[in-house]
């Protein structure tokens, strides 16, 4: 097969299941542990490597939240998403509906208002500096109850409040033991809001949650689904809906709710026609990002350049962009596929 990576690194693309502390590099990451000594998390770049191998998906978690430990700042979290869009740039990356907690960070003492400063002042000047635009999902962290949905909840629908980059309201952590319906009042107040709705489900429980997430939170996208191929009705239903799922190949096996990349059912969800989309959930913690993830879901379904182009618009497609900016960044990709086919 031909060595895609050239082609997929100068694709124009858009991710959308992408997670901001998640998505530090290592460099920032042991910026942010200097800064703050007292944590456990390793100031060197290269021993972050070993930091961020799992056993399984709670350590994961436990990994996840002493990186998060480490933003207690206005300046951090500026310093944080201004770095992150620059990582996004460097692939190619034109858009990005970036998942952000503020509750992690607020219920640490950052004011609110300095909080949603700090990541809009970031937002506007990484889209002048490198064309990259952001959106902002903000999400509940199921391990923390029904007190963080409720203050995500304030904190996305507050006029004043809300930051103009806010357009979706998700669900993130642990999936086992936080049954999607309890969170039913808090999605429905930001759907009301006018936020659209983005929960993980189906990483690693059953079919059920999904349904849940559908049925109780109205999801629009789910994050990963991995386990929507049990159930063929589920996949009917996500196809004729166009519930796209937010697929994360090397995410599903650092975490084992995947055993292996072999094994990955990409190509099931494909072949029972759902919009599927490829993103790379915390990059630098799984040793990943986007232009790899779009090389792995290259290898496994097949693809030559086009198929990569055509999995590259699906996610511009699920995507909250205005029908102006889909038009443009869906353009950009044919233009660049036909110039490099052409070469």
């Amino acid at each position: 097969m031909t060595d895609l990576h050239p082609f997929i690194a100068g694709l124009p693309k858009a991710e959308l299941h992408v997670h901001h502390v998640g998505s530090a590099s290592p460099r920032i990451v042991a910026e942010l542990a200097a800064r703050h000594p007292d944590s456990k998390v390793p100031t060197d770049p290269e021993a972050l490597t070993d930091y961020f191998s799992f056993t399984d998906f709670a350590h994961f978690i436990d990994v996840y939240l002493s990186v998060v430990d480490l933003v207690r700042t206005p300046e951090d979290v500026r310093l944080l998403t201004f770095e992150v869009a620059r990582d996004m740039a460097r692939q190619n990356i034109r858009y990005a509906e970036l998942t952000i907690t503020p509750y992690s960070s607020t219920r640490r003492g950052i004011d609110e208002r300095a909080f949603m400063a700090a990541i809009e002042d970031a937002r506007k000047s990484a889209e002048a500096e490198f064309g990259t635009v952001l959106r902002w999902c903000f999400d509940i962290p199921g391990e923390a109850g029904l007190a963080s949905a409720e203050e995500t909840a304030r904190l996305a629908t507050t006029d004043g409040l809300r930051p103009d980059g806010l357009v979706s309201f998700g669900l993130g952590g642990p999936e086992i033991g936080v049954p999607r319906p309890q969170f039913k009042p808090y999605f429905d107040r930001a759907r009301a809001a006018g936020l659209r709705s983005v929960p993980h489900a189906g990483e690693t429980t059953g079919p059920q949650t999904i349904w849940d997430a559908i049925n109780d939170l109205g999801a629009e996208r789910i994050g990963h689904g991995t386990s929507s191929v049990q159930d063929p009705a589920l996949l009917a239903h996500l196809a004729e809906h166009r519930i796209a799922l937010e697929v994360c190949p090397t995410s599903n096996i650092a975490t084992r709710a995947v055993a292996t990349l072999d094994e990955h059912p990409l190509r099931q969800m494909v072949d029972a026609g759902v919009l599927v989309t490829i993103n790379s959930d915390d990059p630098p913690m799984f040793g990943t990002d986007l232009n790899n993830e779009y090389a792995v879901a290259a290898r496994l379904l097949g693809l030559d350049e086009r198929g990569v182009a055509a999995l590259a618009k699906n996610a511009v497609e699920a995507s909250f962009l205005d029908a102006a900016g889909k038009s443009r960044i869906t353009a950009e990709i044919d233009t660049y596929t036909d110039d490099w086919l052409a070469r």
